[in-house]
């Protein structure tokens, strides 16, 4: 108490130290008081009103304890009283023994009497129940087999509880009944056999239906109330539980898979198209029963059945085991195609699960697949296997067809446009667009996969169809006039070439969503490249032929016969001229590219039949004849070339100023600014090699040999660089068995 004295002074000394830290506040004293003296006052009160309400707390408990001793005393007291009546009772027990025997046999012979008029009337009963089941009362009938069934149940328990041991007086009772478990049987036989056409059924005679679903729900509940008897005294009537309800269930499901097994109408040998005539069958049995169950046959079945519910997993299941029975066969790529566009689209879709009229019980999305991944995987493997192998076989046999039709006696057929063409484009890229339209149908990662596939196999067979090009090129020169229509022929597999390269392009635009993908992109860089080569080899067959032609043409130019007056230019621009009407059929970005190359060539053979030193001019009156008979012929090949590139809108390369060029160099009558016309022959043409200046200073006849080697010498101190776009046009000329030594002597 001292201790808590203390701190009770220190606080208050430390409060009121607090309150009077400035003069001022002196005059606030008596405030002070007053303010300390209320707060003490309320604090005194709570304390009073806390300790009364425990001193009341503690008085009630007392009270309340009082009580309970009394209680106890007056219990242990009846307790005793109890015990003393029931030790004078149990002799009185044992006496009425008699009278609990007397009891049981009462109950018994209660219960014969009952059923005395039953049992007398089982055979008559039995008959009647027969006759009503045949008729197909089954209500009635179900109804009488309940009476028999009651009076043998009755008969059979009052006999356990006398004596559960007396075997023998159990298989009287059972014997006599014998007839109700067939009735039983029977009844349910024509129960099943209306469940499994309820759909039918439902429709034609609805209130048969409800019967057999009244018949099970009172076995249900005949079955609940002997299974609870069954806990308090352990007796089961024979045939219970009956398990009707289970039983139906089993029923529906085992009509629902026979239904979709039998819808299978014809085989692969009888139809190719079996399988889908098979799942499109399913779908519209599927769809309709469904439709029925939900409209007509959740009206006889109680709301806790779920009957819809039921039925639509029954149907699920049975569905999926069937579809997985259809992946485990030998299946062909169309009908995997069919199955699995069935399985992942189709069976989603609003023409079946996803039907309007099914929508608010039936959520597409949470139905379980029809068949696993794994099986989807392993059937789109197959397919790509199978559709790898029949592309290849397809294109094979696309291009034997192509091939025969390249030997035929008539021309090619056109397009709109009047270029030649084959078929074989149309085919394949039909073939393509079919296939992937297919796989659109299953999935969006199929179609891609199908894409780069094609393209894959596209690439291949480009290759054969370039060898195969190269081969009917190679027989037709060692035959020129077969094929009769070679030219036109070639021409078309040039424009084939066109019409491929676009059909691709075309392709991925429509099947491919991500121009990203990988494998697909780069495929078209090579296909196009391929492609060009394929159509540039054409091109320069064609212009091949063209040059067979002008072969004997070209060996008269820079001859004495050319010199005295030949019309061999005129007929290599007539006849460059009929070869490109027929050219005309080839199509324009090809055509371009072989004009270009025709104009190089004619002027790279005029160039090089100057080159070969098949005249050597005599005097200065031949060389200016000569060169001015260069230049004429130099534009009328240079009108030929413009009229052929004018639909085209571009001029073309100055090859023919090459002629021109070197027509200048022969022309030149100061020899002393031979070197200076060369020298600038060489910038224009760095290309020209040392052979090249001689054999032209050898066609002029008259540079000293000394002249020849100090021109030739002093431009290889200073070679030309060629410019970027420069197209060589002296490169592949060979001055045949001629060297520079020899040109200088």
């Amino acid at each position: 108490m001292k201790e808590t004295d203390r701190e009770a002074v220190a606080t208050a000394v430390q409060r009121v130290a607090g309150m009077l830290q400035r003069p001022d506040q002196l005059d606030k004293v008596e405030q002070y008081r007053r303010r300390e003296a209320r707060k003490k006052a309320s604090v005194e009160a709570r304390l009073k009103a806390a300790i009364q309400s425990q001193l009341d707390g503690v008085r009630t408990g007392l009270s309340q304890l009082h009580s309970a001793l009394s209680d106890v005393k007056d219990i242990q007291r009846s307790l005793a009283d109890v015990s003393k009546d029931w030790r004078q009772s149990i002799n009185t027990v044992e006496s009425l023994k008699a009278v609990k025997d007397a009891v049981v046999r009462h109950s018994q012979l209660a219960a014969a009497v009952e059923n005395l008029k039953n049992i007398f009337s089982v055979p008559e009963i039995v008959r009647e129940t027969q006759d009503l089941i045949e008729q197909g009362a089954l209500l009635q009938a179900h109804r009488k087999l309940m009476d028999l069934e009651c009076s043998r149940d009755g008969l059979m328990y009052e006999q356990y509880r006398m004596d559960s041991g007396n075997t023998r007086d159990m298989t009287l009772i059972h014997s006599y009944f014998g007839s109700t478990q067939a009735l039983s049987d029977e009844l349910a036989k024509q129960l099943w056999m209306v469940l499994q056409r309820s759909l039918v059924t439902v429709r034609r005679d609805p209130t048969l239906l409800v019967s057999v679903v009244r018949i099970i729900e009172r076995e249900e509940k005949i079955d609940r109330r002997i299974l609870d008897r069954k806990k308090q005294t352990g007796f089961v009537p024979p045939g219970r539980p009956k398990n009707w309800k289970e039983k139906m269930f089993a029923v529906l499901d085992r009509t629902v898979t026979t239904r979709i097994e039998g819808t299978q109408a014809d085989t692969r040998e009888s139809d190719r198209m079996w399988l889908v005539r098979h799942l499109e069958i399913i779908r519209k049995c599927v769809l309709d029963d469904l439709l029925v169950a939900r409209s007509l046959m959740v009206q006889c079945f109680p709301p806790r059945y779920q009957i819809f519910r039921s039925l639509l997993n029954v149907y699920h299941q049975a569905l999926s085991t069937r579809m997985q029975e259809l992946a485990a066969e030998d299946l062909e790529a169309n009908e995997i195609v069919s199955l699995l566009t069935w399985v992942l689209n189709t069976y989603t879709s609003a023409e079946m699960m996803g039907n309007a009229e099914l929508a608010p019980d039936v959520d597409v999305g949470a139905l379980e697949p029809l068949l696993s991944p794994d099986v989807v995987a392993e059937l789109l493997d197959t397919y790509m296997s199978t559709l790898t192998s029949n592309i290849i076989a397809w294109l094979r046999k696309a291009l034997e067809t192509d091939k025969k039709d390249w030997v035929k006696e008539t021309e090619p057929e056109a397009d709109q446009d009047g270029y030649y063409q084959t078929t074989l484009p149309a085919i394949v890229f039909q073939m393509f667009e079919q296939n992937l339209q297919v796989a659109a149908q299953i999935s969006e990662d199929l179609k891609t996969k199908v894409l780069v596939l094609c393209l894959q196999q596209m690439n291949s067979f480009l290759s054969r169809y370039r060898e195969e090009a190269q081969l009917y090129k190679e027989e037709h020169l060692r035959k020129r006039q077969h094929p009769h229509c070679y030219v036109q022929y070639m021409i078309a597999l040039i424009n084939n070439c066109w019409t491929l390269r676009e059909s691709i392009v075309s392709l991925k635009r429509k099947y491919l969503q991500h121009d990203a993908d990988e494998g697909v992109s780069l495929s078209q860089p090579s296909m196009d490249g391929l492609l060009d080569a394929i159509a540039e080899e054409g091109c320069s067959s064609l212009l091949e032929e063209v040059f067979l032609d002008l072969e004997q043409h070209l060996n008269e130019l820079m001859t004495k016969k050319w010199l005295l007056g030949s019309n061999a230019v005129d007929i290599i621009c007539v006849t460059v001229e009929d070869y490109f009407n027929d050219f005309a059929k080839i199509k324009k970005p090809y055509r371009k590219r072989m004009i270009a190359e025709a104009h190089r060539r004619v002027v790279q053979e005029y160039l090089r039949a100057v080159l070969q030193k098949r005249i050597s001019f005599r005097n200065a009156e031949e060389r200016k004849e000569g060169a001015e008979r260069m230049g004429r012929e130099a534009e009328q090949l240079r009108f030929l070339f413009h009229k052929l590139a004018a639909g085209f809108g571009e001029e073309m390369d100055g090859h023919c100023d090459t002629i021109v060029a070197v027509a200048e160099v022969i022309k030149l009558t100061d020899p002393s600014l031979l070197y200076l016309e060369v020298s600038t022959l060489v910038s224009k043409y760095p290309d020209i090699r040392d052979e090249h200046i001689g054999a032209l200073l050898a066609v002029r006849g008259d540079a000293s040999r000394d002249m020849k080697q100090t021109i030739i010498e002093t431009l290889e101190q200073g070679p030309a660089q060629a410019s970027p776009d420069y197209v060589p046009i002296f490169k592949d000329i060979v001055v045949p068995s001629l060297n520079v030594a020899k040109l200088l002597k």
